[in-house]
């Protein structure tokens, strides 16, 4: 069983206004020059208050039930659904990611809406999301590089809580890594503390492949990300 853990810097991540637009529904031409101050204040912010972390954990130990559209990872059952299951079905391995913006982001978009400054809360919110992603890509970049010399190929990565998979098994995942260097912590509906964090799976073997565009998979039809790729595609 293999690990890794990461520290970000902010820098790393190479967020621009720009994309930070496009996630808030700009389009070209719109007028933007407010929006877009605020947008880079924020972000200039985020250098100094995120606390970018992330880890994976690769289990060797795994099984697939075709019958269930069940994943099996160290005698710990997963329901995973019909879709999740489809991707990583052919995988090997399994590791299990956890990745976090840190604290602070989230205090700043809740304390914006309850001083009623609804915009700015919203990008604080966006703008987490972006940074957790964004470094997630990074974790998820550099463990294909590591397992490519091996022959093997990674999945993309898959959460609970999307594609039917619910999100109440994120504590069974959590259960899997009981030295939990991103700090995250679950509430008993499995919601994550930080909010802007986010966990789940991501398969590895030499059958499997990565898919550039997944969210015709997903059954999520008001997610803001699936707006924006399917603007991008």
């Amino acid at each position: 069983m293999d690990n890794k853990t990461y520290q970000f810097d902010f820098k790393d991540l190479k967020l621009t206004s720009s994309q930070v637009e496009t996630v808030l529904g700009y389009k070209d031409g719109d007028d933007r020059a407010f929006v877009t101050g605020l947008i880079e204040e924020i972000l200039t912010e985020s250098q100094e208050i995120s606390n970018i972390k992330a880890q994976f954990t690769v289990f060797n130990d795994v099984q697939f039930d075709i019958d269930t559209k069940s994943l099996e990872i160290n005698k710990t059952k997963f329901q995973i659904k019909k879709i999740v299951f489809g991707q990583i079905k052919k995988s090997d391995s399994v590791a299990i990611f956890l990745c976090t913006a840190g604290e602070e982001i989230g205090t700043r978009s809740r304390k914006a809406m309850q001083e009623r400054d609804f915009l700015k809360g919203y990008i604080y919110d966006v703008v987490g999301s972006e940074i957790v992603e964004a470094a997630a890509d990074i974790m998820q970049a550099d463990l294909e590089k590591t397992i490519l010399d091996s022959g093997k190929k990674i999945t993309n990565r898959y959460s609970p809580g999307y594609c039917g998979w619910d999100v109440a098994e994120q504590h069974k995942l959590f259960h899997l890594i009981p030295e939990n260097y991103c700090g995250i912590k679950l509430t008993p509906s499995a919601l994550m503390d930080p909010v802007k964090s986010i966990s789940g799976i991501i398969g590895i073997g030499t059958k499997v492949r990565h898919n550039p565009y997944t969210c015709g998979l997903c059954d999520m039809k008001d997610c803001n990300f699936r707006k924006v790729r399917k603007k991008t595609t």
